[in-house]
């Protein structure tokens, strides 16, 4: 192979490499198990369900869904069509530390009693403040039901579920002019203008008086 081949592809690689580069996702999710100690009106109990949090970008923030792969929770009564209403706070790391709180809807079927209860999916925003690396962690989790509230922990000290680079809003930015806005003018040309119209008075004036003149002057000879 000659030199000149063996450079081009040598190039192309490395142009191929820095493509896979600029194309690598901003942002990591990775399913992590919690363990749940929940506090409930009959009793305290203990479920681990592995939880996933995904981030769609929206607008200047970031819609977060927190999803459970497992029920962490149940009842010993039947709980009708939309008796239960999940929420649930996710803690925010790194550059930009907070909360997000998240909602999901109400069950959309009945529960059995002494069945687990699926949680759907909570969904939040999240708009950062501060630009850099930030992560997304499970935290508390709240279940209405009945008139009762069951509230559950994390106890194992659970990783991130996502970590995301974000920018604030505003970041870098700079407000352009507005094209259609007419800004006052200040300096020589202002004054030029000025003195034309100035000028042109001193004209008309000097105009007026030379015809006074020679009117008066037809009528003294007249």
């Amino acid at each position: 192979m000659s030199y000149q081949k063996r450079t081009a592809l040598a190039l192309a690689s490395g142009l191929a490499g820095a493509v896979v580069l600029m194309a690598a996702p901003a942002a990591h999710a990775t399913v992590v198990d919690v363990n749940y100690k929940c506090k409930t009106p009959i009793g305290d109990k203990a479920a681990v369900s592995p939880i996933d949090i995904k981030s769609v970008k929206s607008g200047s923030g970031y819609k977060l869904t927190m999803s459970f792969q497992k029920g962490v929770s149940s009842s010993p009564v039947e709980l009708g069509k939309g008796a239960m209403s999940p929420s649930a706070v996710i803690k925010v790391g790194g550059a930009d530390p907070g909360q997000v709180q998240v909602a999901g809807a109400a069950n959309s079927a009945a529960i059995p009693a002494n069945s687990p209860i699926k949680i759907s999916d909570l969904s939040g925003t999240y708009t950062p403040k501060k630009s850099g690396k930030v992560d997304f962690t499970a935290g508390v989790l709240t279940i209405k039901a009945l008139g009762t509230t069951t509230t559950c922990t994390p106890s194992n000290n659970p990783g991130p579920s996502l970590s995301l680079d974000v920018k604030a809003a505003g970041a870098g930015a700079q407000s352009a002019p507005d094209a259609n806005t007419s800004l006052p003018k200040t300096g020589p040309l202002d004054s030029a203008v000025a003195l034309g119209t100035l000028g042109g008075t001193v004209l008309l004036t000097g105009a007026a008086g030379v015809l006074w003149l020679t009117r008066r002057g037809q009528r003294a000879t007249g």
